[in-house]
């Protein structure tokens, strides 16, 4: 065990003595390498952290009240924009509708869903593009100008979104009368009688059935190419292959081959915005 213990410190003595002996000397370790020093420069600054402070104190008069609520109001309203924007425009229309038709030609995930999401996103705001701009010139402009007050600008800004939602339900009044009936109010005579909490939930049904409805008949073509391909499978006794495996290439052929991209964006464009 001594013998052991003293190769063990010979090895270390042995290994080490070249190191201190070069650190003993002028050159630096490793041979070749740079002076190093560890006091720092003197135009070297340290970081100045500003200081935060926080202060509350209570409303003077009715106004600071007033204001302070408005302000909540506003930042509500700015976190739940996103809704807002996808229930009462045609995003909700075209985003069902893409994912019905990627559903019928049996795609799980192509397009992705975001590609899908991005493309409803961009007809929405061509289709949307002349309400938006009456929008801004009427409200949002003159309220950074200062010319009209914040409740002025929420009417302002309300206006075009109800008669946008109005006339995509002028065919169909069925969902306007039954919650107008449920909030037990007299039938509307005008767009004024209609209020907004009963215009919105009345649009997203109405947008609801008419996404469902496109979508019905856009899987009707490749329903039929599914049971064509698996009575073929069926006859030639090929049970245990998949029909959709062998109908998606079909489907895919007929979708290109008809153009069916231009020919569903055309037919949603014209749903929102009728020619002639």
């Amino acid at each position: 065990m001594n013998k052991r213990l003293l190769v063990l410190v010979l090895s270390v003595f042995l290994v080490s003595f070249p190191v201190f002996s070069q650190s003993r000397g002028q050159g630096n370790f490793p041979q070749g390498s740079t002076a190093g020093t560890t006091e720092m420069s003197g135009d070297v600054r340290g970081i100045d952290f500003p200081n935060i402070t926080f202060s509350a104190s209570a409303p003077k008069d009715g106004h600071e009240v007033a204001f302070s609520i408005e302000l909540l109001l506003l930042l509500t309203l700015l976190t739940l924009a996103p809704s807002f924007i996808i229930l009462t425009t045609t995003f909700l229309r075209f985003s069902i509708v893409l994912d019905f038709i990627k559903r019928a030609l049996s795609l799980q995930q192509v397009p992705p869903t975001a590609v899908l999401n991005g493309i409803a996103l961009f007809m929405t705001l061509f289709c949307m593009w002349p309400t938006f701009k009456n929008v801004y010139d009427n409200s949002f402009a003159p309220l950074y100008n200062n010319e009209i007050t914040l409740s002025e600008a929420y009417k302002e800004a309300e206006s075009p979104l109800r008669v946008f939602m109005v006339t995509q339900m002028e065919d169909d009044t069925a969902y306007i009368e039954t919650f107008m009936n449920m909030a037990r109010l007299p039938q509307p005579e005008t767009l004024a009688d209609i209020p907004t909490y009963v215009l919105v939930p009345a649009y997203i049904l109405h947008e609801l059935t008419v996404a469902f409805k496109i979508g019905i008949l856009l899987y009707i073509p490749f329903i039929v190419i599914d049971m064509v391909v698996a009575s073929i499978l069926m006859s030639m006794g090929m049970m245990m292959l998949p029909p959709v495996q062998i109908s998606m290439p079909f489907k895919l052929m007929l979708f290109v081959l008809v153009d069916g991209w231009g020919l569903l964006t055309t037919q949603l464009f014209n749903s929102v915005i009728p020619v002639g």
